[in-house]
């Protein structure tokens, strides 16, 4: 599997935990509470997988967070008919963005005396 596939993955089950946290009610379901956990130690773990594979701690974790925060969005709108105003998705966008934007920054440029050589 490729280093970015894990945080993915990761990411997915960020947004599972969440949901489960949810359908929890404060933890007083034993069924979805066991769920949150579960999901929220394999999300962790695939993380760690990717960064072990060589994804900048950053990059990863504003990856991985931000599959996690747009899937609970998205997820909280279809399953629990949360708000679907304007605002809300102007200001995912502009998480969205500001992922690629860590993401596209974190590779470091070659330094000019390399190129040199």
């Amino acid at each position: 599997m490729k280093p970015w596939s894990w945080v993915l993955v990761g990411g997915m089950f960020e947004t599972a935990w969440a949901i489960c946290m949810k359908l929890s009610n404060g933890f007083s379901e034993i069924f979805w509470t066991v769920a949150t956990l579960a999901f929220l130690f394999t999300s962790v773990y695939l993380l760690n997988c990717g960064l072990k594979r060589g994804i900048p701690v950053g990059g990863g974790y504003a990856v991985w967070v931000g599959i996690g925060g747009i899937g609970s969005l998205v997820v909280g709108i279809i399953l629990f008919g949360e708000s679907l105003l304007f605002t809300r998705l102007m200001f995912a966008a502009i998480i969205i963005t500001g992922i690629i934007g860590v993401e596209l920054s974190s590779h470091p440029e070659t330094d000019q005396c390399d190129q040199d050589e």
